[in-house]
C-alpha cells in the first residue's frame, strides 16, 4: 500500500484493487490539481471517499462531482455532514460513532471525536488503518484554566479508551500534531501512541508547520513505532507490500 499526502488532514491510500481518500479539501498541488486528479481518480479497483466531519478543512463538496468520472465511487461521510446540509441523504452513506460499513473489500468502523464528527478505523488488505479526523486532546492549556483543559483532556482520554477497547494495535495512524495548541502541542499524539500500539504514525493537521510536526518522531519511536516525516504536499510513501 502506498500513502500519499495531499494536504492538512487529507491523504490517499492506494492498494491492490482499491483507493481510499481521507478528509479531502485540496489536492497535492492546489484546490483542484495534483496527484488525485491526474492519477488516482483513474486507478483501477474500488474507490472510497471518507470525510470525518463538515469543517471546510476536512470536507469539500467537490468530491461529489467525482462520481461523474467514477460511477462506482463509495462515499462514507460523518452524519454531521448530512445534518449541516453539506450533502444530501442520497449522496453518501452516513456514519455516526459506533456505526459500521463493510463490503467485500474493506470494513469501516466510526469512532468518536473531541470536536465534531467521527474518526475512522478501516480494515483493508489485512491492515488496520486509523484516521483521527479532529480527534485530539484539544487542551489549549496556555489559554484555559486548569479545570477547563483537564476537562478537554478527560473527554479525549474517554474516546481513546473506546478505541483501545476495540483494538490494541494499529498498522497505520494519521493523527493531529497541531502547533497552534502551544507548548504542549504533542500531548494528545503522545497519549495516543502510549495507549494504542501504532506501527506507523503519520502527523497531520499542521498546515505548513513541517518542522514542528517532524519533532514528534522521537516520541513515536520511543513508543515502538515508526513515523513518516512529511516534508511536502504530494509526498508518497510505500508502507506495506
Amino acid at each position: 500500500m502506498e500513502l500519499i499526502y495531499l494536504y492538512h488532514s487529507g491523504f490517499a491510500l492506494a492498494g491492490s484493487g482499491f483507493t481510499l481518500v481521507f478528509d479531502y479539501f485540496e489536492d497535492s498541488e492546489g484546490p483542484d490539481s495534483g496527484i488525485l486528479h491526474s492519477e488516482l481518480l483513474q486507478r483501477d479497483g474500488r474507490f472510497y471517499v471518507l470525510a470525518s466531519h463538515f469543517h471546510a478543512d476536512h470536507f469539500s463538496r467537490e468530491v461529489l462531482k467525482w462520481r461523474e468520472q467514477r460511477p462506482d465511487i463509495v462515499y462514507l461521510f460523518s452524519k454531521d455532514i448530512l445534518r449541516r446540509r453539506r450533502a444530501g441523504k442520497d449522496e453518501a452513506i452516513f456514519l455516526k460513532k459506533g456505526d459500521t460499513y463493510a463490503d467485500e473489500c474493506l470494513a469501516v468502523r466510526a469512532f468518536g471525536s473531541t470536536d465534531v464528527g467521527v474518526s475512522f478505523l478501516v480494515e483493508v488488505g489485512g491492515k488496520k488503518i486509523f484516521h483521527a479526523g479532529d480527534l485530539n486532546n484539544w487542551h489549549w492549556m496556555d489559554e484555559s484554566s486548569e479545570a477547563e483543559w483537564r476537562g478537554y483532556e478527560k473527554n479525549f482520554l474517554h474516546e481513546l479508551a473506546d478505541l483501545r477497547s476495540y483494538t490494541s494495535g494499529l498498522d497505520l495512524a494519521m493523527f493531529p500534531v497541531d502547533p497552534r495548541l502551544g507548548r504542549e502541542y504533542m500531548r494528545g499524539a503522545r497519549q495516543f501512541v502510549e495507549q494504542v500500539k501504532t506501527a506507523v504514525f503519520v502527523p497531520m493537521h499542521f498546515d505548513e508547520a513541517y518542522a514542528e510536526a517532524a519533532a514528534f518522531r522521537s516520541v513515536a519511536e520511543a513508543n515502538g513505532g515508526k513515523m513518516i516525516v512529511l516534508a511536502r504536499r504530494g509526498q508518497r510513501e510505500l508502507l506495506f507490500e
